[in-house]
């Protein structure tokens, strides 16, 4: 079993920035993918990004060039800088860790973007 802690949301006005952190239990980064998930009220849970064991990454379009994901292995945690907030960036914002049929989240943490 892995445990996902996220933690580093909150409001903020547009334009601004946000850093979210995911602790993962144990060092799993050399064969899960870790990505961040973010549902908004009423829609589906869609990915945001994406890191996989050999540190290659993707975004969704609709966040490229203003997110970036990242991962600092010796401290098990996966970060997502997101800057240039809008107001449609607004969501629970869920860390995922998957290898093949294994599937683990975080319990998710809010992101308001309202001026």
């Amino acid at each position: 079993q892995v445990q996902l802690v996220e933690s580093g949301g909150g409001l903020v006005q547009p334009g601004e920035s946000l850093r979210l952190s995911c602790v993962a239990s144990s060092n799993i980064f050399n064969i899960y993918a870790m990505a961040w998930y973010r549902q908004a009220p009423g829609k589906q849970r869609d990915l945001v990004a994406r890191i996989n064991s050999g540190g290659s990454t993707n975004y969704a379009d609709s966040v490229k060039g203003r997110f970036t994901i990242s991962r600092d292995i010796p401290k098990n945690t996966v970060y997502l800088q997101m800057n240039s907030l809008k107001p449609e960036d607004t969501a629970v914002y869920y860390c995922n860790a998957a290898f093949f049929s294994r599937n683990f989240w975080g319990q998710g943490t809010q992101v308001t973007v309202s001026s």
